[in-house]
């Protein structure tokens, strides 16, 4: 007996498959299993259950893994000897650290994915007794093995496993006896598995039953203790022990209409061996079944109850034929009650089996919707039988190909039972959503390198897709030639099932397209590479043209990917999902030329765009007035008109719509206002060449195809073409271009009843097109004039019919056809909508009144789904499409701008609707559909804003008692009000955890919180966040990620918002009752990850703290590093003073224990720098020895700071240290930019290739080889491009590419060197003479002797003074030798007098003069000029002093080519303020100020300027006071650091763990990072002379357990090891390899990323302070001078910008903007720009002319202004919690 239980269940199989664990360790073959269960119908079985297994070898393992979850074991015994077993059931002990807190929720989650793992090894451990004895039963063949239960994916993970060669021999190998293991074991009220349905006081008519269900991937280990995997198969048998009759059960006394009629029935998977009674208790019955194929424990199902049975008999089928006899005897199952829609619903299945020819009969069932839903469930479960469980798929990966031909076959029976036009119609949908969703957003539908099954969310894709690739293949096949398609190819996989050549009746991809190529003989490999294992769909665009010349059609495709083009530029992605950039291959077009006969083309399509001449039949010009086709027809109308039937029925079969009678007649025509062609379109028609084009006219291709013809050819191609696909092509066409005429036939083709129904749907669905009011409304004319066939005649022909009111006549739905059609005027009347977004009230009116109206009395079919589609298309035309504003959801006042007319219609249809919820209350309709459409109208009209949301309407349909369904759409009308109240909530919860519904709680938790989500984003619960300031979008390039940036953020919002709502996030139901529910062990699982999902969204999880993992490892092989040879030198050191500064560093304060430091003297670098760590204390008189050899003595009773080394010393150009001075580094790098961007320099851009480049004997030639990139990188070695502009003439012969290029790049760079130079020269010409350098004395000391007096300098490197600042830079104030105070004073042997003078480091190596002293020089007169200025006017406002300006107009400067800082070669003129923070480093008191040469507060040094390899001693100087320096760029007020300031600044910034940490994370994110991000080990990477080349290695690991251990103190130190990082891969590998490059791509990151974790910026209220003070004195009448920028031209002043250079030129507008963009980093800097503004208009004007009066009035009025927002701000930081005012000193400092 074929058991039509599993057809009804069987359609769950997909979804089953999605999350299906596999045990891969097997122990055995299982050969067969028997199950012995006694059914209790009040909620209880218990039995047991015998597996038998066969081991595999000798060895017997000494355990068995068994799944059985939540199934109580009582005993196990081993071939009958009692063993002893665990059971365990890791989800049944779930267990936190603290139950009643919900923040530990996260710990809740982690030990459920713990306890799933662990449920995947078995929950049943049992232990097999040392007596269970292993015998040798014979011997069999390894395949006869494999063939019987072998597991697939256990032998290979790949999808496309090559076959066993036919005929090979196999070993025969040891068979030993089955062993049986007998485990007796009891279920009750399982939460998966099995469903146990009984009466209850919210059910009191149900009729209990049971059976089983696939409610989660582990629903079979649930009621029976198995091997839980789809491919473990074996033979059953089963045995049920139930009550005899309804009467006998326990609960049966319910209904007393019912006992004893219907004997209790098992339905099972198998056939039905013996139905006997009990032998000991007669109230009993035993059934037994047998199942002989070896099936998996998840398709194996019963069912229990009284069922009626209804037997199928061979008569019932449509169509009787003779392969029906040959059938076996088939019975149908149903509950009692139900035998009516049973005998409806069934019989087609004999049909199914017999897989008839005929169509089918006339529709029997009462609801007409459900009919194709119900054959198609039907039809796909019986198929299933065959593919989807007796054929199962090999891997995860060719899921795809055994759901697709389950459907497929499906698909081919429907074509036989409904007909070819609702299968190829059905196609054409199902083709259009294929290509709706795969736009590159979903995945192939094979994906061979992914093991794991498919998601829940892909699934739905790719059984909608496979079916359909099946077809456009099966197509394919069919134009091979020698092929019929899939028709050969399927019989020959199920006879090879059968047969058993199929290996374990496991099919894959591979296997499959290997048939297909045998039997067709094509070659299917693009095939399967463009739809199997590739991603998207094409879109075609497609235009013709007739060249009249050629007598050709002319036409033009265009192709194009949207899912290759969405990953163009995203590498990953694309690699994942695989987009095809372009689908090859043929596509069948169809030109029906003018004389009415079709002819086939093949476009062979191999390139995205092409075009294609196609040859034209018919040779005649005017084809339509002359051909004999043309006159036959003619003819033929002629005949048919005067009533010969055969010519009418001939001419309906060249146009549908002829012998239409309404559209025949004149008066009708009128009444019908038909819109007939003009003369002109007549003409236009009688010269057209053809009378339409198909493309793709055999549904080969899933792609959106668009092509244009005119409208008489569409409509030609509705008319006369006879396919259903072609027809409904030309009513989406026609429907973009709406007029009268296209109205008037998408009107006829409603009428005619020759089209098939949906097409007539889609006509009538697209006359609302036509219905706006350039056309008076003609199409909602039409759609009236058509539904006035249902309903009373008008008492006048002539009545207007939109006055008209619409009476329906009495239901009639006999013809199903027209049921359809007048369903989908109804939808289509509703769509109607003025310009505002309004339904018309006549349409309203005319819905309400259907209701109203509405007679199902003399109807023999219910017209429950008609009355669903009215209420929804009230629904829909009392809401206005126009979106409102922005606002509250669910109001408490409905604030609506309705007319009264509007208003009473509204309450017409509420109480029209309310009435039907009614009548549907009393006399239920199929599923209680009417209520549930009521609901959602009621819904629908409260989300538009028309009706109050009153939880009171839905919440009596949420309890037990109502339909499922209904229940369903209640709670989600429920989510959409205010449901987190306490008490709802509270309801809410406890429906999820324990309703008896399965549905409703699954359904019930998963859409509690996306609801939340829903009513954030539509503004029912408030974003608390606050609305964001406008800002300014630049669009830089970086959209795709400021996307992501930007989802993520509404993301975090959106969470935020929920969490911190005080009735979701705070509601004390959430934090009462979620983790109750999430620890219960009964809980359902589904339920129990949505309770997760929600505790995830509304409360923040604590951290838990991580477990603690201990690993042994061998020490470590230390590594010795040995530093390079350094000569000894002897260094006196005077002492120096321990001193606290105002600024405060850890650098500055000693240490009061005694430490050895460890110096490190490098000829580049002697001295200290700013950034260096804590000073040590040095103990006189103890020598110390390093890593170096240096000798270190002090004399007794002395102790002396000494600051350690850094670890890392910033690397300076090899070539500026060699002598060639900053500008011409910069010169050179320009020039080598210049060079790269040169189109000639391509074959210069990298090192020579031997093999590459075709050059064998290149380094035979050339000894000394170069080329661009390696200039680049060993610049600072000092490289030559002539070697390889030599080179490369020398190689190559006169007259060749590479010879001519040569010289081409040499021409190029002569130029731009001469131009340099020149530049170089006007420079110098304008500088005034260099000084002399001051004497460098060489210091000597003994080595006991005490300290020397020292006059050297303590700067860490030579300075070369520029006249540029940045902050940061290491650098040291010059000075020239004097007699006045500031020359330094000899230290004495004895106490040190006055202030302690610096340790002194010497040098042994002579000064080199780059040139800086020249600038020195210029820099020390310019002061003097500004001196003597100063002195000769009086004190001015702002330290009015002149600026020194040059004596004629200069060019352009040399900076204004080489630097790409936006900063200019400046100087600045000297501050009268007294700094009011001291330099690090020294001790000055506020006030005084001992300049020696009063250069310090102007001279400005960059530091890249500074060679740090030149070793100079400069006579030392006093420290000079912190004169605080005004930039005239008007940047953050500057401080020159001391002259030991370190490359990174002159203050450390104290370490920020958080910024370094996040730097540090997103360089390691980087691909490149991987090289990087441990340390280097010589053996494993293959380097073993690293550590010899690099004596201090670093990487990004050591980095963060540094940064974790608090090894760093301040910033600089990670930047310097980061560098240190760089700078060691750049010191080993050459360059441009690989590992070179990585350190570019990391370094150009590490810089971005540090700049921005530096980034400095003002405080939200000092940038609203001077906003405000900005917009003051913009209004101020003073300002008119500054507000806008100086014009030359306008106001006739060209020799402006030669006194004020452009770059120093500020006023209000520019400063406002600077301003607004965060330009300045501190107030110090705007008060900057501000003086500078000041002062260039002094400068320009003059003091005493009108401008610059008023410059000093406005001047004094920004210090008044300034003066008083201090004031203010003082006062407000003295009240209680105001801010305290940040000194200057602390901005400083």
């Amino acid at each position: 007996m074929i058991d039509l239980f599993r057809v009804f269940s069987n359609h769950w199989f997909e979804d089953m498959l999605t999350c299906i664990r596999v045990i891969y360790e097997r122990i055995s073959l299982r050969r067969h299993q028997n199950v012995v269960l006694e059914i209790d119908f009040a909620g209880a079985l218990w039995g047991y259950t015998d597996i038998q297994i066969v081991p595999n070898d000798k060895s017997l393992k000494p355990f068995i893994s068994i799944v059985a979850n939540a199934v109580p074991v009582h005993s196990v015994t081993v071939a009958s000897h009692r063993a002893e077993f665990v059971q365990y059931d890791p989800l049944a002990n779930l267990t936190i650290s603290n139950s009643q807190d919900v923040h530990t929720h996260p710990e809740l989650k982690r030990k459920l994915y713990s306890a799933l793992a662990e449920g995947d090894e078995g929950e049943l451990s049992i232990a097999i007794p040392k007596e269970v004895p292993l015998k040798v039963f014979g011997s069999f063949h390894a395949s006869i093995a494999a063939s019987e239960g072998d597991n697939p994916i256990s032998d290979s993970q790949t999808a496309t496993p090559e076959p066993q060669t036919p005929g090979a021999s196999n070993a025969p190998t040891l068979e030993f006896a089955p062993i049986t293991v007998h485990i007796e074991y009891s279920v009750r009220h399982p939460s998966d598995g099995l469903t146990f349905v009984q009466p209850s006081d919210a059910y009191p008519y149900r009729v209990p039953h049971v059976y089983t269900t696939p409610s989660s991937p582990d629903a079979a280990r649930c009621w029976v203790p198995c091997i839980d995997s789809i491919w473990e198969r074996c033979t059953w048998d089963f045995e049920f022990v139930v009550p005899r009759s309804l009467e006998d059960s326990p609960i049966a006394a319910i209904d007393e209409d019912i006992q004893g009629e219907h004997p209790t029935l098992v339905i099972c998977s198998g056939e039905l061996v013996e139905q006997v009674a009990h032998p000991y208790n007669s109230n009993k019955t035993i059934f037994t079944f047998s199942q002989a194929t070896p099936t998996s424990v998840q398709h194996i199902g019963f069912a229990a109850g009284p069922f009626h049975i209804l037997p199928i008999s061979a008569g019932d089928a449509v169509g009787d034929d003779s392969s029906n006899s040959l059938q076996p005897l088939m019975h149908s199952f149903c509950l009692p009650g139900r035998e009516t829609q049973l005998a409806a619903s069934v019989p087609f299945v004999r049909q199914a089996m017999a897989s008839s020819q005929q169509s089918s009969g006339p529709i029997h069932l009462d609801a007409i919707d459900q009919v194709y839903e119900t054959r198609q469930a039907l039809s796909h479960g019986l198929a299933c039988q065959w593919i989807g469980i007796n054929i199962l798929p090999k891997t995860w990966s060719d899921l795809w190909l055994v759901n697709g031909l389950g459907l497929y076959i499906t698909g081919l029976f429907l074509r036989k039972l409904l007909g070819n036009n609702e299968y190829r119609f059905r196609l054409k949908k199902d083709m259009e959503r294929v290509v709706e969703w795969d736009q590159g957003a979903m995945p192939p539908v094979c994906q061979p390198q992914i093991q794991d099954p498919p998601d829940s969310a892909v699934l739905p894709f790719i059984n909608l897709k496979s079916p359909l690739v099946l077809h456009i293949l099966d197509r394919r096949l069919c134009k091979s030639g020698t092929s019929l398609g899939l028709s050969r190819v399927l019989p020959k996989l199920f006879l090879s099932a059968l047969s058993g050549e199929l290996q374990n009746n496991i099919l894959s991809t591979s296997h499959f397209l290997r048939t297909c190529r045998k039997v067709s003989g094509a070659d299917l490999t693009s095939f399967a590479d463009q739809w199997i294992y590739g991603s998207g769909c094409p879109t075609f665009g497609f235009s013709a043209s007739f060249n009249r010349k050629k007598m050709a059609v002319e036409i033009t495709m265009r192709q194009d990917a949207p899912a290759w083009k969405g990953y163009e530029h995203d590498e990953v992605r694309r690699t994942l999902l695989n987009p095809v950039p372009f689908f090859e291959g043929q596509m069948t077009i169809r030109i029906h030329e003018a004389d009415g006969t079709p002819y086939e083309h093949v476009l062979d399509i191999r390139s995205p765009f092409k075009r294609y001449e196609v040859p034209f039949n018919t040779k005649y010009k005017r084809v339509r007035r002359n051909t004999k086709r043309y006159l036959a027809r003619q003819a033929a109308a002629q005949a048919a008109a005067e009533g010969d039937a055969e010519a009418a029925e001939a001419m309906g079969m060249i146009d549908m719509g002829f012998g239409l009678e309404i559209w025949e007649k004149e008066k009708e025509r009128e009444n019908w206002k038909v819109a007939d062609w003009t003369e002109d379109d007549e003409q236009v028609m009688s010269g057209a060449t053809y009378e339409w084009i198909r493309m793709d006219a055999d549904f080969e291709w899933i792609a959106i195809i668009e092509f244009t013809q005119p409208d008489f050819m569409w409509v030609s191609q509705l008319q006369r073409d006879r396919d259903v696909v072609a027809q409904l092509e030309a009513v989406r066409a026609l429907s973009k271009t709406p007029n009268a005429i296209v109205s008037s036939t998408f009107t006829k083709t409603v009428l005619v009843t020759n089209y098939f129904y949906r097409v007539r749907c889609e006509a009538a669905m697209a006359l609302v097109t036509c219905a706006y009011q350039q056309l008076d409304f003609l199409g909602l004319f039409h759609l009236f004039k058509l539904f006035l066939r249902y309903c009373y005649d008008p008492e006048d022909s002539l009545q207007d019919l939109f006055t008209h009111s619409y009476v329906p006549r009495p239901n009639d739905f006999s013809d199903i056809a027209e049921y359809f059609v007048r369903r989908a005027i109804v939808k289509s009347i509703s769509q109607v909508r003025f310009a505002n977004g309004k339904c018309p009230t006549i349409v309203r009116q005319f819905l309400i009144d259907q209701l109203k109206y509405n007679d199902n009395t003399a109807n023999s079919h219910t017209d429950a789904f008609y009355i669903c589609t009215v209420i929804s298309a009230l629904a829909c035309a009392s809401v206005s499409i126009v979106p409102p504003e922005r606002g509250e959801l669910f109001p408490t006042e409905v604030k609506s701008d309705q007319t009264s007319e509007e208003a009473g219609l509204l309450k017409q249809a509420l109480s029209e609707v309310d009435r039907y919820r009614s009548m549907d209350r009393l006399i239920p309709s199929p599923h209680n559909v009417v209520t549930i459409a009521t609901l959602e109208f009621r819904l629908i009209l409260s989300v538009a804003g028309l009706i109050p949301n009153d939880p009171r309407v839905y919440f009596p349909l949420t309890r037990e008692g109502n339909y499922t369904q209904v229940r369903v759409a209640a709670f989600d009308a429920l989510f959409l009000s205010k449901w987190y109240t306490p008490k709802i909530m509270r309801y809410i919860l406890a429906v999820a955890a324990g309703d008896s519904s399965r549905t409703v709680r699954r359904h019930v938790a998963r859409n509690a919180c996306q609801s939340l989500a829903l009513l954030v984003s539509m503004g029912e619960l408030k974003n608390s966040a606050k609305e964001s300031e406008s800002l300014l979008i630049e669009e830089d390039g970086s959209a795709q990620d400021k996307v992501k940036e930007t989802k993520k953020s509404e993301v975090d919002s959106l969470v935020r918002t929920l969490r911190k709502d005080k009735e979701v996030g705070k509601n004390e139901m959430v934090r009462e009752f979620l983790l109750p529910i999430g620890l219960a062990p009964d809980v359902d699982q589904d339920v129990r990850w949505s309770i997760i999902k929600l505790a995830d969204v509304l409360v923040r999880g604590a951290e838990e703290a991580p477990p603690k993992l201990s690993i042994h490892l061998p020490p470590p092989t230390p590594v010795t590093e040995v530093p390079p040879p350094l000569p000894h030198v002897k260094i006196p050191i005077p002492p120096k003073p321990l001193r606290t500064t105002k600024s405060g560093g850890p650098r500055n304060t000693p240490l009061s224990t005694p430490v050895t430091p460890k110096i490190r003297l490098v000829p580049s670098a002697l001295t200290e720098r700013a950034n260096q760590s804590s000073p040590s204390t040095l103990v006189a008189g103890q020598p110390t020895v390093t890593k170096q050899g240096l000798s270190l003595q002090t004399p007794a009773g002395t102790k002396i700071k000494v600051k350690p080394k850094n670890k890392e010393t910033k690397a300076v150009p090899k070539a500026q240290s060699g002598g060639m001075t900053s500008f011409d580094l910069k010169a050179c790098r320009t020039a080598l930019q210049k060079l790269k961007s040169s189109k000639h320099s391509k074959l210069f851009l990298q090192p020579v290739d031997p093999v590459r480049d075709r050059a064998p004997n290149y380094f035979e030639i050339i000894k000394n080889p170069m080329d661009i990139s390696a200039m680049n990188a060993k610049l600072e070695a000092g490289s030559d491009f002539r070697l390889m502009i030599r080179n490369a003439k020398t190689y190559n012969m006169p007259g060749t590419f590479a010879y001519n290029e040569t010289l081409a790049l040499e021409s190029v760079f002569d130029k731009s060197w001469a131009r340099i130079n020149n530049t170089i020269d006007m420079k110098s010409a304008n500088q005034p003479k260099p000084m002399p350098p001051p004497p460098v004395p060489i210091q000597t000391k003994s080595a006991t002797g005490p300290p020397k007096a020292s006059a050297t300098s303590t700067s860490a490197e030579t300075p070369t003074p520029s006249l540029k600042l940045k902050i940061g830079a290491s650098r040291a104030a010059p000075s020239t030798p004097s007699n006045n105070s500031a020359t330094p004073k000899t230290v004495s042997s004895g106490k040190p007098k006055g202030r302690k003078p610096k340790p002194v480091d010497t040098a042994s190596t002579p000064v080199v003069d780059d040139g800086s002293f020249d600038l020195l020089e210029e820099v020390i007169a310019i002061e003097k000029e500004q001196e003597k200025l100063v002195a000769s006017k009086k004190q001015r406002p702002f330290g009015a002093g002149s600026e020194t300006t040059t004596p004629a107009k200069r060019k352009k400067d040399l900076l204004d080519e080489l630097e790409e800082d936006e900063e200019i070669l400046a100087l600045a003129s000297p501050s009268k303020k007294p700094s009011k923070s001291p330099q690090p480093g020294s001790i000055e008191k506020e006030g005084r100020a001992p300049s020696p040469a009063k250069i310090s507060g102007s001279i400005k040094i960059k530091r890249s300027s500074i060679p740090a390899s030149e070793p100079v001693s400069t006579p030392e100087v006093k420290p000079p006071a912190e004169t605080r320096q005004q930039s005239i760029k008007g940047k953050e007020k500057e401080v020159v650091p001391p002259a030991s300031a370190g490359p990174t600044g002159a203050s450390e910034t104290p370490i920020n763990k958080v910024k370094a940490r996040e730097v540090l994370k997103s360089l390691l994110k980087l691909p490149e990072a991987a090289i990087f991000s441990r340390p280097v080990d010589p053996i494993q990477d293959g380097c073993p002379t690293y550590f010899d080349e690099v004596k201090n290695p670093m990487d990004f690991g050591t980095m963060t357990q540094k940064l974790n251990s608090a090894n760093y103190s301040t910033m600089e130190e990670v930047v310097r090891d980061a560098e240190l990082v760089f700078s060691n891969c750049r010191l080993f590998n050459p360059p441009t390899t690989y590992p070179v490059q990585c350190a570019d791509v990391l370094e150009r990151a590490f810089k971005r990323e540090w700049a921005r974790a530096a980034e400095k910026k003002m405080t939200w209220t000092e940038k609203r302070s001077l906003q405000s003070l900005m917009t003051t004195l913009v209004k101020d009448p003073l300002s008119f001078v500054f507000r806008e920028p100086v014009d030359p031209v306008a106001l006739g002043i060209p020799q402006y910008h030669d006194i004020i250079p452009r770059k120093d030129a500020r006023d209000l507008r520019t400063i406002r903007q600077k301003l607004d963009t965060d330009k300045y980093e501190t107030p110090e800097g705007w008060e900057a720009d501000i003086e500078l503004m000041i002062r260039n208009a002094i400068h320009f004007n003059g003091e005493e002319s009108e401008v610059g009066q008023i410059a000093l009035a406005f001047g004094n009025r920004i210090k008044e202004l300034r003066v008083q927002q201090s004031q203010k701000k003082r006062k407000e930081s003295e009240k209680p919690g105001g801010d305290q005012p940040t000194t200057k000193k602390a901005k400083l400092g």
